[in-house]
């Protein structure tokens, strides 16, 4: 087929360690289309994309690429050749400026100097020609995230990419970016550009794509045209059974809502700036809380306060009425607090350490798992086997080190390590990030079982879908402050979430303060 860029050809990717990433896979993208390839974690995504661009080797099987069997060397062969990637975790130097990290090492010169005046150019007219609203003379380190993903797209378009895979492009975007960025994607798809787009939101996958490759356990279930499939058929597909599409049904009234977190005039400074501005909410037993917002707008160090992870400055936090403010994390653990953090293998985890340490790794100290002077060696092991059944984790033993697991699994140990210890206050801070769909709905499930049970939980999540299914009650935070409280989330939509996260609209202070008791 003429309008046919790269195909991949019975693709295999197999580990010297025996783990089969990819089988037989047969994909073709055509020119001038939006292609988006999914599936879940572990399904062999991501070793896909780094064989198209050069940074993995296929085992067997043969890459085409306009017309013409393909090998690339690396990385760069692949972008010399016309392929770019954006990565899901920038790759920008901060202190350069926008023009500098779009042209570094292909910079225009000047003799043996690079040509600043040049540089400046052709950035400037590139960001105008494909609708890139964007100053190429800011530093990068001043730029939000929406356009430091267009600095990273731009880098592809400089190096004349062709092919540009995007690779969990919004997952940190608002509604209205989100819709930015695909006015850009339709641009380069009318330019003659092909996209591979990589996402778990299935419901935008549907809406930008114009075809569909379902990966499942390293195998192709199927190319298909977006119109003629629905997101629950494509769910199907993706991990082999039908979820559900709303929690409603799984939420129960919960009697004697008691008061579990209490946060009091919460302000936060760093150098100077307030990070965290007066906040004020309150969290009750059988509810989950959410928070939305764009990142680095005070989430982070909001929770980071209230878990301990820095310390207190202003206002106070109270959990079942006491004051935790200056109590340790382990002080703040023993008085009913459990954490789930945002990212697992820093915060989450001890990746070298085997599934068994990580799971008791928080409750060692317990009289059934440790003696008067050595650890219960026969109990720790049946208390981490009942937890890695109770949870699903993917393993063949509780002695496999945590590293070896996929994503999905790795966040399961820690939601299993925190549930463990039937906590009073739950704080999830992006709870499913980056894990598949199936993943993530075993773990929502839980959180919601614990809701029932009646834990008070706190949700921060950069997914508005994922927030407006799991919350009860939902606030929003902008520049550090609380700028939207809704005590019902029937009503609300992502869209009208997405003006308050970007600083279009703020309630009244009588609306907001309904956050902290009256409600």
């Amino acid at each position: 087929m003429e309008d046919v860029i790269l195909k991949l050809v019975d693709i295999t990717k197999i580990y010297p360690n025996g783990t089969v990433a990819n089988k037989g896979i047969n994909i073709e993208l055509k020119k001038g289309e939006i292609h988006s390839i999914v599936g879940e974690n572990g399904a062999g995504k991501s070793t896909l994309m780094k064989i198209i661009f050069g940074i993995e080797k296929q085992t067997s099987g043969k890459i085409f690429y306009k017309g013409e069997e393909a090998n690339f060397k690396n990385s760069m062969d692949a972008i010399d050749n016309g392929i770019g990637m954006v990565h899901q975790h920038f790759m920008l130097i901060p202190s350069f400026t926008v023009a500098e990290n779009i042209v570094l090492g292909a910079e225009p010169k000047k003799g043996v100097f690079v040509n600043r005046k040049e540089a400046l150019e052709k950035t400037k007219s590139l960001a105008v020609k494909y609708n890139f609203d964007i100053d190429v003379t800011k530093k990068v380190s001043d730029l939000n995230v929406s356009e430091k993903q267009k600095v990273e797209i731009l880098k592809t378009l400089y190096r004349d990419a062709e092919v540009i895979i995007l690779d969990e492009p919004t997952a940190v975007l608002t509604p209205q970016e989100t819709q930015q960025l695909f006015e850009q994607l339709k641009h380069f798809k009318e330019t003659g550009h092909t996209i591979v787009f990589i996402s778990h939101k299935l419901n935008e996958v549907l809406e930008i794509s114009d075809r569909i490759t379902v990966i499942r356990k390293g195998e192709t279930k199927g190319t298909y045209d977006a119109s003629d499939i629905t997101i629950e058929k494509l769910t199907e597909l993706i991990i082999g059974r039908k979820l559900e599409t709303s929690y409603d049904d799984l939420k129960k009234d919960v009697e004697n809502k008691e008061l579990v977190l209490d946060v009091r005039n919460l302000t936060v400074t760093d150098n100077g700036v307030k990070k965290v501005d007066n906040v004020n909410f309150s969290i009750r037993s059988g509810e989950i809380l959410g928070v939305a917002g764009v990142q680095g707008n005070g989430q982070e160090e909001l929770i980071k306060v209230i878990t301990g992870l820095r310390a207190h400055q202003e206002g106070s936090v109270k959990l079942e009425g006491k004051v935790i403010n200056d109590l340790t994390i382990k002080g703040k653990r023993n008085s009913g607090m459990s954490y789930i953090p945002e990212d697992r293998m820093i915060d989450g985890c001890a990746a070298q350490a085997t599934i068994q340490d990580n799971l008791i790794s928080t409750t060692y100290e317990r009289p059934d798992l440790s003696g008067k002077l050595f650890l219960n060696g026969k109990s720790i092991t049946k208390a981490a086997k009942d937890l890695v059944e109770r949870f699903s984790i993917k393993t063949n033993s509780e002695k496999e080190k945590v590293s070896a697991l996929s994503g999905g699994n790795i966040q399961k140990v820690v939601v299993a390590r925190e549930w463990s210890t039937k906590p009073k206050l739950m704080i999830a801070e992006q709870p499913t990030r980056g894990i598949d769909i199936g993943s993530a709905n075993y773990i929502h499930h839980e959180l919601i079982d614990m809701r029932n049970d009646g834990a008070g939980i706190l949700v921060v999540s950069a997914d508005l879908n994922e927030v407006l299914l799991l919350s009860d009650r939902l606030i929003v935070m902008y520049d550090g402050q609380v700028v939207a409280h809704f005590n019902s989330v029937k009503d609300v939509t992502e869209n009208e979430l997405g003006l308050y996260m970007l600083g279009v609209k703020k309630q009244s202070e009588e609306e907001i303060m309904g956050a902290c008791y009256e409600y």
